[in-house]
């Protein structure tokens, strides 16, 4: 099956609603010679009357989007990512696998993170030209080919560590993590300094606040004191509080104003 058949779902919950009316979102898989490294590119439409103010969820992972005529790279970010959007547009953005971006660097990922910076100043290509084509995914995977990143055997590793703690809710603490990869906190620490730009200790509660999100996205009642525990908090009220500093509201507030209670 081709790639582009089946493309990833990603974490839609990382979308804080409400979202703006008449906001597509489409995810396409990469080309088979960029998918160690990418893993999916998001497109993003709009047609407004007002303009709306959007906010998503950072993620373990690095985005290179095409922006007022250049390609930015935006490296892994603690803050709150929002964007205004108005009238009619579109933008193509490519999402990298948690270790998928060190191939590409050539260098430690955490000296570009909390930063958003030009594809040449980045990674030593011009990316005006790539911004500005004709097919955007096809000028934005040419630019990602000329970087010529090359598979990488501990990229890899850390992609799939990330991905364990995506899917397995049970995993609360870093040094669970650790354990799960056999190494030393202080060495899986400074692994995710290197690939990830950031570290497990925020990998892993931000991938539970996602979990969070997403109970609140289901429609479904939920215990919030019964879900902090199941997620490793210590209290409804420390769930409540990094929910808030992340998502900018309470859970059971959040949840009303995303239309599920």
């Amino acid at each position: 099956m081709n790639k582009r058949d089946n493309p990833p779902r990603g974490r839609p919950e990382a979308i804080v609603r409400p979202a703006a009316p008449l906001l597509d979102v489409e995810r396409i898989a990469p080309r088979a010679e960029l998918a160690d490294f990418v893993d999916y590119y998001w497109l993003t439409r709009w047609n407004l009357r007002e303009p709306h103010r959007q906010q998503v969820v950072p993620q373990p992972r690095v985005h290179i989007a095409g922006e007022g005529g250049r390609l930015l790279v935006h490296g892994v970010s603690r803050e709150p990512f929002f964007r205004t959007l108005t009238g009619t547009g579109q933008v193509l953005g490519a999402a990298f696998h948690a270790g998928g971006f060190r191939p590409l660097l050539r260098a430690s990922v955490s000296t570009v993170s909390g930063t958003v910076r030009t594809g040449r100043e980045v990674l030593g290509i011009d990316d005006r030209s790539a911004a500005r084509g004709d097919d955007p995914v096809a000028a934005l995977e040419e630019y990602l080919l000329r970087v010529a990143p090359e598979p990488d055997a501990t990229a890899t590793l850390v992609t799939g560590l990330v991905g364990e703690v995506a899917q397995r809710p049970d995993i609360v603490r870093a040094d669970q993590l650790a354990r799960h990869a056999g190494l030393g906190l202080r060495s899986l620490q400074r692994l995710f300094a290197e690939y990830v730009g950031i570290g497990p200790k925020w990998v892993v509660q931000r991938s539970r606040i996602l979990d969070a999100t997403a109970a609140a996205h289901a429609g479904e009642p939920v215990e919030w004191a019964d879900l902090a525990q199941r997620l490793g908090f210590s209290d409804q009220a420390h769930l409540t509080r990094v929910f808030a500093q992340i998502v900018g509201a309470p859970p059971s507030e959040y949840r009303r104003r995303a239309g599920n209670g």
